[in-house]
């Protein structure tokens, strides 16, 4: 599904967000419809630069309370009534780390994911130059990492296995049966101790295939991506 040619990752924020624009202006984004009992959710792909590093996504392990205790995750939560998606993931972003996007910090928007506890996901990616601000909050977030660029643009990051090895990471095997796009669950294999599955890991590889590597539309959808059981709350 990825380009054949090793993709260039951006080293500055200007120049990521030249190329984000560029591939988001000629995706045809799907936007999921309203349906009853439908609830709506947003969040962000905050791509920032490390102090001395290369440029990161911002993503988060959940508090282990409450919804999604423990898991891993990317800024963002339900939206408000009477707010669109862009000021939900705005808020979010602020009451989750304490970074403030302005609407042009927002370069634009993924497909919406339909997520198994039924919420629609509409995914914003962000560029943000400014993180001297980030303080998580610790009724919400347990944990902050940066996923560099060049790590989430590897081949081997994202796996495909079959549904009962899509465990958590306390029960990973290192070497699952290998399985296919038609017939696995993605894993999204970001560090040693960081394997991801959809949702977030939907977004996390459709962010991959669109804006780092350039895939076609039709080679990067992921509205049926399976989830594991156990991220379905």
């Amino acid at each position: 599904m990825s380009s054949i040619a090793r993709p260039h990752i951006p080293g500055t924020i200007d120049e990521f967000r030249v190329l984000a624009e560029t591939r988001l202006s000629t995706f045809p984004r799907i936007a999921v419809p309203d349906a009853p009992g439908m609830r709506r959710a947003a969040v962000v792909l905050c791509v920032v630069e490390q102090s001395g590093g290369p440029l990161a996504v911002i993503v988060i392990r959940r508090a282990y309370r409450g919804r999604n205790a423990g898991q891993w995750g990317l800024p963002g939560g339900r939206l408000d009534p009477r707010e669109t998606a862009e000021q939900a993931a705005i808020r979010e972003l602020h009451e989750e780390l304490g970074l403030t996007l302005a609407p042009t910090d927002l370069i634009g928007c993924l497909d919406d994911f339909p997520a198994a506890s039924g919420f629609a996901i509409t995914p914003f990616v962000a560029a943000l130059r400014d993180t001297t601000a980030l303080h998580p909050s610790p009724d919400e977030v347990h944990s902050v990492h940066h996923v560099d660029l060049a790590r989430l643009a590897a081949d081997d990051t994202p796996h495909w296995v079959a549904a009962h090895d899509a465990v958590r990471q306390p029960e990973l095997r290192n070497n699952p049966a290998p399985a296919t796009p038609e017939f696995g669950l993605l894993q999204m294999r970001l560090g040693p101790a960081m394997t991801i599955h959809a949702p977030t890991g939907a977004m996390l590889w459709q962010f991959r295939e669109v804006i780092l590597l350039g895939s076609t539309p039709t080679a990067a959808r992921v509205a049926h991506f399976d989830q594991p059981a156990w991220t379905q709350h």
